[in-house]
């Protein structure tokens, strides 16, 4: 495993993180299988914004022999209310959702302190004049956090951020889909020469100058949805119309500037061992040169990424949970028995969407939620 500085915070973190968004529903024996398959492969960075008290509890517990072998990347504002996920500023319900989380990981220091999830410039305006990030800024002098970070999947906070001189670490979306500019794009203008520069002409040109940013002002830089959800993985849905490898996607995001640490998130031992297998793959397996060449047809909004953001719904409707068994299901021919049983088994479905709209709201990628509950809807009623 290789590291990387974290920017000015001076930790040598592991350039491929966990990030253990996909652990719900699993036993402690499951979670503990995939934080001990990270461990022994050398991967010491950990990312829990997840507000879920059992998966809290279960990743607390996976580690909690080997805390001081990880860095913990933890959120403030990501909270749990009624039984489901919610982003949220009131200062009372942050305080309290941060103190569980350190209680589930039986700790009371984390190392990075994130807050979550800032999306617009007003928000973040609000965040950094207000109370919040007096609380923030607060447990960083007494030493309950060791650096103060934020995560955002939008390019103007980002940069607002990145030169702000008050964050040392940036958790940001990214990969060669999210990165590209729209169709307006001219393909001639890549150079015909096969170099890595000559070929990120097409980066949209925000987003090149956040990482010139971070790289200029020591912030470290880590990736949230390198893998855009698996769909890069698809040649169907991949908007290059070309296939690309976990091992592509963790290389373009490496080759970034300022980036430290790609936070992919795995389900499986089998996908933290293929991530893994960056550390030894050839240049040939990294290149990911011909598919950018490729420019999308499309710029890579409007897909669900699963990343729970819409939540909550006033309907108690998994909304990210019935897009991956939906995306799963349209793999096969027929619906796979197993995801009919998982999807009649939610509590809430897409039939009982409201069309209320507030989750297309939060969408960071636009999606048209309210279409798609009637798509997925009809689609296991086999309409």
């Amino acid at each position: 495993m290789e590291y990387r500085t974290l920017g000015k915070t001076g930790l040598k973190v592991s350039e491929i993180g966990f990030g253990g968004e996909w652990v719900g529903g699993y036993s402690l024996e499951e979670v503990k299988n995939l934080t001990d398959c990270c461990e022994e492969n050398g991967i010491n960075f950990l990312d829990c914004w997840m507000a879920d008290p059992e998966i809290r509890s279960n990743l607390g517990d996976a580690i909690k022999e080997t805390r001081d072998d990880w860095y913990i990347q933890g959120h403030f504002g990501s909270t749990w209310i009624d039984g489901q996920y919610l982003r949220i500023r009131d200062l009372d319900k942050v305080k309290k959702a941060f103190n569980d989380l350190l209680n589930r990981f039986h700790t009371d220091y984390l190392d990075i302190g994130m807050i979550h999830f800032v999306d617009e410039i007003d928000e973040y305006e609000k965040i950094m004049n207000g109370e919040f990030f007096d609380y923030v800024l607060k447990q960083h002098e007494e030493g309950i956090i060791g650096h103060i970070g934020i995560s955002t999947h939008n390019t103007d906070v980002a940069n607002l951020a990145v030169n702000s001189d008050v964050f040392e670490t940036i958790m940001f979306s990214a990969n060669p889909a999210f990165d590209m500019l729209a169709p307006t794009d001219d393909i001639n203008d890549f150079s015909d020469e096969e170099s890595f520069n000559q070929e990120l002409h097409g980066m949209d040109p925000q987003r090149a100058d956040f990482y010139e940013s971070a790289e200029k002002n020591n912030v470290g830089v880590t990736i949230m949805k390198p893998f855009a959800g698996g769909r890069l993985f698809n040649v169907n849905d991949s908007p290059f119309g070309v296939a690309l490898t976990p091992i592509q996607c963790i290389h373009y995001c490496l080759s970034q500037s300022g980036v430290a640490s790609v936070m992919g998130g795995y389900a499986k031992v089998s996908e933290i061992e293929e991530a893994i297998s960056y550390e030894t793959a050839t240049e040939e397996m990294k290149n990911y040169s011909e598919v950018l060449k490729n420019s999308p047809k499309n710029p890579y909004l409007g897909q669900c990424t699963y990343c729970g953001h819409c939540a909550p719904c006033s309907e108690n409707i998994d909304i990210a949970m019935l897009n991956k068994y939906y995306d799963l299901a349209k793999i096969h021919d027929e619906i796979p028995d197993s995801l009919k049983l998982h999807y009649d088994s939610l509590s809430a479905n897409a039939g009982d969407c409201s069309q209320c709209g507030d989750c297309e709201s939060r969408c960071p990628f636009n999606v048209e939620i309210m279409d798609k509950m009637i798509e997925i809807n009809e689609y296991f009623k086999g309409e």
